[in-house]
């Protein structure tokens, strides 16, 4: 077997073949949630845009979606997912002042409740 070596999101990953993919490393993360304000109302579109605005264009941050819940199986109206390249990537990612601030000024302020979920493939 071969060693690879590759540098991903700031890490340094050695391993032969057979190890963890690229793929494996990724992670998914997610957030459902309901706003202190009615869904569907101009602040709840507001908060969304401007949540957008501000999380997608944090670096490392991929593939960032908004979504509107559809069905009745559970209460959160809206979600919130993303992917990082691997574990250094999503740390990054929450430790960055951007986010932080986010969380602390926005986030807190405007969401009633939420569960998040973050994943990684087996």
């Amino acid at each position: 077997m071969h060693e690879i070596g590759m540098i991903v999101g700031g890490l340094d990953y050695n391993h032969k073949n057979g190890g963890l993919t690229l793929a494996e490393l990724r992670i998914k993360h997610m957030v459902i949630f309901n706003l202190q304000v009615e869904a569907g109302s101009e602040q709840a579109e507001q908060f969304l845009q401007k949540s957008e605005a501000v999380l997608s264009v944090i670096p490392l941050v991929e593939n960032f979606a908004v979504f509107r819940q559809i069905s009745g199986k559970n209460d959160y109206d809206y979600g919130f997912s993303m992917e990082f390249v691997d574990q250094a990537a999503y740390t990054a990612y929450n430790e960055h002042p951007v986010h932080v601030d986010y969380v602390e000024h926005i986030w807190k302020k405007e969401v009633a409740r939420f569960l998040e979920i973050d994943f990684q493939a087996r």
